[in-house]
């Protein structure tokens, strides 16, 4: 690609400019001469005004500008120290950083913030929708960093730094997978970023971050975006914002689901797929292994460690999360919750909510992802009064490529009791319906005749819905169970059946590099790293049924992930399937229906099969959170024409998280 069109973005407020966020040193720090332009020359353009501001902010749109040269910007990688042996080798780990400034702030001696991209996969896998990995020139030094933040943000006056965290890509030791060790391996930077640690050139010898303000945002999709909640649940100082994109929250509920693991072993596997492939990282990897619990499914010190949820009152770092209400690799549960307990702790926080499954915002909407983007880096690293905090909260595609902003989010903090009736939602019902185990069941065997009678399966279906419903925040389905073995998993599918085009993922359009119009250019280029990326098309397709939200729980495990209570054969017991957070408008005349099976083979690996439970339905119910609208049973249930177009698949977790 060799056609490049910086776009540019002029962002009005009538807000008044913060200048707070900007400092400058009585001498510059030493800064290698750059490509066409003298230190002098970079010193002189990037000076801040005699009002103090520099030349990289607009005063009057109180936004930043890209005023400075991409191509002759400064590179450099570093080695950050720890107090770090993770590999046993009896040497502290140096974790590998490398870094894209402006030439021209350095010269000038003004402080610039950082963002920040902390990953596991830049050299095993890519990052972004084309799998970009860093590259270096024959020094070592950084020369391309994947995707385009440092196209984009280094021209208006930030560093890009990007971190290869402790056992991946050039940094020492063996990384835990979501543990401590990684933790601590991203916050020593900012440590370092903010003169608390020390580092040193390649050559070894010492470096400082004498350029930089010490403010940082964490930015990053899946495992990036993981580390970026990780490390804000710390506390650490410097950290002043954090965008995770489809991020986890909870290493257990990424794994598991109520004590019924999705896979096994995956947590080495996972450490293996991007890790250094040495001896002493294998025995890191089998502890992994021996740790988990997947033979348990219980909650244990292990996945506390990796719970990021329950630290949310030490984050003071402001969070602006997406996420796709599809994604089932990192499960909607995972921002909700997170988004829940940040809002108890009072963190300023902005959510946008896709119908897309694992995509970044930046291939599904990605003007006003970057314009966004933008203007909350500006206001919360650069301190420029914009109003990105005076905006909706949420924002949320309620059809595909339709946007809606809401005050809040989820839109209800209760939930509404929809009774169960045999074979009713909507009704009180009497009586008890029994379940037997079915192992072989598929999701599209479940859903395809919700009006037939299945052995294995529950079907309780509502009348049409007399207007529209918006269903928005976390469904559950409480049952009152006898079984007849001492736990038992216990699944539930929410349904809206009707015929309508529904998304159904995204492709890449043409994918041709020599044509201009299938791709967008965003910022700024060099001869080594062009900000040109293929355009994505969303794609819908015409369907019978959609999946509202799915849930699993072990019966066993209901009460207490840490401590299971064995159920009592032949007594009755209440157990709760928390389903997936979701927001979706169902419309008028579109029929509900909640599935309960038992094991779920296709999409968990459950530790127990076999079972039968009988459901009292008078003690058993839906609780969905709408916001208006009724949903009533059936006088009669009518035949519903299901054909299933395209196979359900399930994500393959064991699949780097791209």
């Amino acid at each position: 690609m060799t056609t490049v069109h910086a776009r540019v973005a002029i962002l009005v407020s009538s807000s008044l400019l913060c200048l707070g966020a900007f400092a400058g040193t009585a001498s510059a720090s030493r800064v290698p001469d750059g490509p066409g332009e003298s230190a002098l020359a970079a010193a002189a353009s990037a000076a801040p005004s005699v009002t103090g501001v520099p030349a990289h902010v607009d005063a009057r749109s109180h936004s930043t500008q890209p005023v400075y040269d991409y191509a002759g910007a400064i590179r450099e990688s570093v080695y950050v120290d720890t107090h770090l042996d993770t590999d046993s080798d009896g040497q502290t780990d140096k974790i590998a950083v490398d870094i894209v400034r402006p030439r021209e702030t350095a010269a000038a001696g003004v402080k610039i913030p950082v963002i920040m991209d902390a990953s596991p996969y830049y050299s095993c896998c890519g990052r972004g929708n084309e799998g970009e990995k860093k590259t270096y020139d024959e020094n070592g030094v950084i020369q391309k960093m994947p995707l385009f933040y440092d196209n984009y943000f280094v021209p208006r006056g930030y560093a890009m730094v990007g971190v290869d965290i402790v056992g991946t890509s050039r940094s020492d030791g063996c990384g835990d997978v979501g543990g401590k060790d990684e933790i601590a391996s991203v916050v020593a930077v900012i440590d370092w970023l903010n003169g608390r640690n020390t580092a040193e050139h390649l050559d070894g010898t010492p470096v400082t971050a004498d350029w930089t303000t010490g403010s940082v945002g964490m930015i990053g999709k899946s495992y990036d975006g993981t580390l970026a909640n990780g490390v804000a649940a710390t506390g650490v100082r410097g950290l002043k914002t954090i965008v995770p994109i489809s991020a986890i929250s909870s290493w257990y509920d990424y794994t598991r689901s109520g004590g019924v693991p999705y896979s096994v072993d995956y947590m080495p596997w996972l450490g293996g797929a991007v890790g250094h492939d040495t001896p002493a990282c294998d025995a890191v990897r089998a502890d992994l292994g021996e740790q988990d619990d997947d033979e348990t499914g219980d909650y244990t010190s292990f996945w506390a460690e990796r719970d990021y949820v329950k630290d949310a009152r030490k984050v003071k770092a402001s969070v602006f999360m997406t996420h796709g209400l599809s994604d089932y690799n990192v499960q909607s549960n995972h921002f909700a919750q997170w988004w829940a307990a940040l809002g108890k702790n009072h963190v300023p926080r902005k959510i946008w909510l896709g119908l897309e499954d694992h995509v970044d915002p930046f291939d599904y909407r990605r003007d006003a992802f970057v314009d966004e983007l933008h203007k909350w880096f500006d206001y919360w690293l650069q301190g420029l009064q914009n109003n990105v905090m005076k905006e909706p909260a949420a924002s949320v595609e309620v059809a595909p490529d339709v946007w809606r902003n809401y005050p809040t989010w989820p839109a209800v903090n209760k939930t509404v009791p929809v009774p169960l009736a045999d074979g009713k939602l909507g009704a009180a019902g009497k009586g008890t319906v029994t379940v037997t185990d079915d192992p072989t069941l598929t999701e599209d065997t479940i859903v395809a005749t919700p009006t037939d009678v299945i052995a294995g399966r529950q079907m309780f279906l509502s009348a049409p819905l007399p207007a529209a419903i918006r269903v928005s925040g976390t469904p559950t389905v409480t049952l009152r169970i006898k079984a007849d073995s001492t736990t038992t998993p216990v699944t539930a599918r929410l349904i809206e059946y009707g015929k309508a085009d529904r998304y159904a993922g995204f492709e890449t359009e043409n994918g041709d590099p020599d044509n201009p119009d299938t791709y967008d250019c965003v910022g700024e280029e060099a001869a080594f790293d062009d900000p040109c990326y293929f355009k994505i098309k969303k794609l819908t397709e015409e369907s019978d049924f959609g999946i509202v939200s799915r849930g699993w729980i072990d019966a066993a495990h209901s009460n207490s992930l840490t401590h299971p209570t064995p159920l009592t054969p032949g007594r009755w017991t209440t157990v709760t399937i928390p389903l997936r957070a979701q927001d979706e408008v169902i419309p008028k005349g579109r029929v509900l229906g909640l599935a309960v099976t038992l094991s779920d083979t296709e999409w968990t690996t459950p530790n127990d099969t076999g079972a039968s439970i009988d459901i009292d339905l008078a003690n058993s119910k839906l609780n969905l959170p709408v916001t208006a609208g009724k949903v009533a049973a059936p006088t009669k249930p009518q035949p519903i024409q299901v054909d299933i177009t395209t196979p359900t698949q399930r994500p393959d977790l064991h699949d780097p998280l791209r």
